[in-house]
């Protein structure tokens, strides 16, 4: 029977892509990477002040994944992402009324970051709610898809509109553009967020049954609870402190080119994402998981003669970020997946939200560690390295891929 534009498929399908538009807005959290130079030279800020905003911003992204998701699961989607919308709006417009630091760090930092999680805790859950078990992977990959695949526009939008008069001047104009854009796509896509009706079940046309649904005060009563906590943190901090500051690496070798390679990871950021997401489907989400880590960590021992190299050349550079975006990517569709299959969708907004604080924790601990490890590294000319920060991530990812062993997965139902 063909499906009609009311039926469960299409608007599941709707629900999806809706949840990648919005994820695709929210995903300016990374075109941090292209106006931390300005910051740098420009601002005046001290020490390790330039990465602060990002990092405040991913920590209360995280945080707020609680709040949101609570709200999400009581509420609903719509209107929890409408929030969203208001509060990026108002964050990235207080942001770009001056260069003062504190602008920054309430603005970017704890109102865009809060917005930021409101919008993106409403995403996933009901696209989820649509489709059965064994699309599980696929589906979380395409809604979180959007939010790695940004930096694909942000980087040349970005790029355009801070040549607007002084450095100075085109960061703070750019904060307004994206003020005005981000209000008005997230509140319009949030009005094609649904759950599925009352009664309905995405499972009646796979033989897998779903885990019952825990509430958040169980799940932090379980070891696989804290142990996926660390892992994430470690995947998901490794993957931010190279995202963080991808445009300063690439632009020793690529000069004015270097917002290229802000692209391509972003590609394969989102890549990752959906390639992980629909891998793990197959194989299981724990195998699909120790694969990504080990790799990343391969590819952070590697990072180190390639950008260390006075004679990079431009191709490893650009081939590097690609795979790091797409590892790092890859753990974004995992986890919320293992949340769904360890404790089902009855509270999975709340749950995945506390999960998610690793990702917060982690965005904020490695590139601030980074920044102190590579101000450590600089020469009497001035010139620092990342040697020491990939040697740390790598070790941190080798002992990631340990504990993917300790994950148990639930006991389903005969």
């Amino acid at each position: 029977m063909t499906d009609t534009p009311h039926t469960p498929a299409n608007r599941g399908w709707i629900v999806t892509f809706a949840g990648l538009g919005i994820n695709l807005a929210l995903g300016i959290l990374y075109a941090w990477s292209l106006v931390k130079g300005v910051i740098e030279k420009e601002f005046g800020w001290q020490g390790t002040q330039p990465n602060d905003p990002y990092a405040v911003c991913c920590l209360v992204f995280a945080g707020a994944m609680i709040l949101a998701g609570r709200f999400q699961d009581k509420f609903g989607p719509r209107i929890t992402a409408t929030i969203g919308g208001v509060l990026v709006g108002i964050g990235f417009y207080v942001a770009s009324l001056s260069t003062n630091y504190w602008n920054w760090i309430i603005g970017f930092g704890v109102l865009a970051g809060t917005g930021i999680g409101f919008g993106y805790s409403s995403a996933t859950p009901p696209a989820l709610k649509w489709f059965p078990p064994a699309k599980t992977g696929l589906i979380a990959g395409l809604v979180v898809a959007g939010f790695g695949l940004a930096p694909v526009y942000l980087a040349p939008l970005t790029d355009y509109l801070l040549k607007t008069g002084t450095p100075s001047e085109g960061v703070l104009h750019a904060m307004r553009v994206y003020s005005v854009l981000l209000t008005v796509i997230v509140i319009g896509l949030a009005q094609f967020l649904v759950n599925p009706p009352a009664g309905f079940s995405a499972t009646k046309s796979s033989g897998a049954t779903p885990a019952a649904g825990a509430t958040p005060g169980e799940i932090v009563r379980q070891p696989r609870f804290w142990v996926l906590w660390l892992i994430y943190l470690i995947g998901s901090g490794a993957g931010l402190m190279v995202i963080s500051s991808v445009s300063k690496m690439a632009r020793n070798s690529m000069g004015s080119l270097a917002f290229v390679a802000v692209a391509v990871l972003a590609v394969g950021n989102a890549g990752g994402r959906v390639l992980a997401g629909t891998l793990s489907d197959k194989i299981g989400r724990r195998w699909t998981l120790c694969l990504v880590l080990t790799v990343q960590a391969a590819l952070m021992f590697a990072a180190i003669p390639i950008t260390g190299s006075k004679d990079k050349l431009p191709v490893l550079v650009v081939t590097l970020a690609a795979l790091i975006g797409a590892n790092y990517g890859a753990n974004l569709s995992l986890f919320p997946s293992l949340t769904k299959e360890l404790w089902g969708l009855k509270s999975f907004g709340m749950n995945y939200g506390m999960l998610f604080t690793a990702w917060g924790v982690g965005g904020f601990v490695l590139p601030k560690v980074q920044q102190i490890l590579f101000n450590a590294s600089k020469d009497a000319a001035g010139e620092g390295n990342y040697a020491s920060s990939f040697m740390l991530a790598g070790g941190l990812l080798i002992a990631g891929t340990a504990l993917t062993f300790l994950i148990k997965p639930s006991q389903k139902a005969a």
